[in-house]
């Protein structure tokens, strides 16, 4: 496969600017690999494609408040700084974005709040937009982390024209988020609301739970024509043995194992051991799936539309077969279903 199979015209007007008004009330599109159909629902519908003993596998990854504004010494120019991780607590450095990139310099410092009560120094460049930070504050570790809460805003999508609205710091989050740690929401899981997981729990389905924080590069396009070349940024990701157990348990039943999420999948694809079976991981993975590729653990998956190019229209290709992801994309289009971050969701059995 090469880039140019993932072109598609995308019209402007179907990438979604707010989420839909209620969680499990967007759209729903149902492939069937086996039957080769296409059905329209809605999310909350999905209850009706899973019994007892199946499982569903979330990501559990916090998105964090990682876009902040700052002011130039002297100059005052606006900068905007976008956390991607931490690198060192204790010395409160941080590896970001920066931009414009043209104006920051090693050794400049920024200034951040209405009383400049956080300053940052640029310490080193690691791309063309990227810096290394050390950020200077008087007071706990605890009290910094605070600052940067209180100072930051919802990282959502650079793609979403308006502000950043209050709603979004609850919208751009699954409501099973917990561990800290992404820059940008494993959105297929946007769409549960806390009604229809306890629906899915009383009707005897499991959740195991990973971990995956998704860094920025969830949003970079491969620019190679040859898809073996394109390097995925690493990302951090855990995997316990307790949600290895559930996985592996379902597996040996023959019950339907569902990643929600290309990140969920990306996740347990990383860890697979020579029987097939999930196996417990905590570390760095750059997996990227594109096709042909044999998915060792789940049997189906739940996930948003993507954009032209992108990895993840990649591993929908690879997971759905291309021809039937086409078909899919264009009445997807026909239907103005909405597209990305906010937009509504495809479940593939």
């Amino acid at each position: 496969m090469k880039l140019s199979h993932f072109q598609f015209n995308l019209p402007k007007e179907l990438l979604a600017e707010f989420p839909a008004e209620n969680r499990d009330e967007s759209r729903l599109m149902v492939i069937d690999r086996k039957k080769q159909t296409i059905e329209h629902k809605m999310f909350k519908d999905v209850i009706n494609y899973f019994d007892d003993g199946d499982v569903l596998i979330l990501n559990n990854t916090k998105v964090f408040p990682a876009r902040l504004y700052g002011n130039k010494e002297k100059t005052g120019a606006r900068i905007e700084v976008f956390l991607l991780r931490e690198l060192n607590s204790e010395q409160r450095l941080w590896d970001v974005l920066v931009d414009p990139a043209r104006k920051i310099r090693i050794g400049n410092k920024l200034y951040f709040g209405d009383d400049d009560s956080l300053v940052a120094e640029v310490i080193d460049n690691t791309t063309s937009r990227g810096r290394t930070l050390r950020f200077l504050y008087d007071g706990s570790y605890e009290e910094f982390r605070n600052k940067l809460t209180e100072l930051g805003e919802t990282p959502i999508p650079k793609y979403i024209s308006r502000e950043v609205t209050p709603e979004d710091a609850e919208r751009y989050q699954t409501i099973y988020a917990k561990e800290e740690g992404a820059v940008a929401a494993p959105t297929a899981g946007l769409h549960f609301s806390k009604h229809l997981l306890k629906k899915l729990e009383i009707k005897g389905i499991n959740f195991a739970e990973v971990t995956l924080h998704v860094g920025l590069g969830t949003f970079n396009p491969v620019e190679v024509e040859d898809l073996s070349k394109h390097k995925m940024d690493s990302e951090e990701l855990i995997i316990t043995q307790e949600a290895c157990d559930i996985v592996n348990n379902a597996k040996v039943k023959k019950k339907r194992i569902c990643a929600v999420g290309t990140t969920s999948m990306r996740a347990i694809e990383s860890s697979v051991s020579s029987q097939n079976t999930l196996n417990p991981f905590e570390g760095w993975t750059n997996k990227f799936i594109f096709p042909p590729h044999d998915f060792s653990i789940a049997n189906c998956m739940i996930t948003n539309f993507h954009t032209p190019k992108s990895t993840l229209l990649m591993m929908i290709s690879a997971f759905c077969g291309h021809d039937l992801m086409k078909r899919a994309y264009e009445e997807a289009i026909k239907e103005e279903y909405k597209f990305y971050s906010y937009g509504d969701a495809m479940l593939i059995i």
